[in-house]
């Protein structure tokens, strides 16, 4: 995580952290993006403590963070002294030397690409209750896009200064409506979803578009 981050990424993860703590029961917040030129970034931490812990977790290779990463799911730990921490002991053992009573991991998410994680942390034990979870779910939905969008803004799409000029109309045309056939919602969320995979994976916008038209890549499918 020693990549030198953006600072207008670093004032929007600022504000996204800030949401957290404003519209939940959390003491503290991480954000970290995915991929791309960034790699493996913590772009913002509320405090020392939410700072540790994702730090811990990335220097260690276990935790929480990485379960919600491989899973695109939520992983929920409402009593850091209840849990047994048998997916992750050297962490576990850290986690419980501070003072974190309950850690909640969330993965950002845009169709297949994974764009980033957040991890908030309390004071004191006890979950989320369901309207929280919504509301948890809902931003980080929300910050996903945002990230994702900021990312794409600020730097190259695949890393080569390839533009959609290189690529007919007609190709940008045919592979973002056979993504919006595959994954619903607009041409707009289609077309950032062909960009966005070309930049997660070091790829060009022209191989991204080819591989959807050849139907070797497929954004309805959890291999997309």
């Amino acid at each position: 995580m020693a990549n030198k981050t953006v600072p207008e990424l670093e004032i929007l993860a600022a504000k996204m952290c800030a949401s957290y703590l404003d519209a939940l029961p959390v003491t503290g917040a991480a954000l970290s993006a995915l991929g791309g030129s960034l790699q493996e970034t913590t772009l913002w931490a509320t405090d020392a403590l939410a700072g540790r812990l994702d730090e811990l977790q990335f220097d260690l290779g276990e935790g929480p963070r990485w379960a919600a990463i491989r899973s695109r799911s939520p992983v929920l730990i409402p009593g850091v002294h209840d849990a047994s921490h048998e997916r992750w002991p050297v962490f576990g053992k850290a986690l419980l030397e501070t003072n974190a009573q309950a850690l909640f991991v969330f993965p950002l998410v845009v169709g297949a690409v994974d764009v980033g994680v957040v991890e908030l942390y309390r004071a004191i034990e006890g979950p989320l209750s369901p309207a929280d979870l919504a509301t948890a779910r809902g931003l980080s939905d929300r910050a996903a896009w945002s990230l994702l969008g900021s990312m794409l803004a600020l730097g190259s799409v695949d890393g080569s200064g390839e533009s959609d000029s290189v690529l007919s109309r007609r190709e940008i045309h045919q592979a973002t409506g056979m993504v919006l056939a595959q994954t619903g919602g607009s041409a707009a969320d289609a077309l950032l979803m062909l960009r966005a995979h070309a930049f997660a994976n070091g790829l060009t916008l022209r191989e991204t578009c080819d591989a959807v038209l050849a139907r070797t890549l497929d954004f309805g499918s959890d291999r997309g």
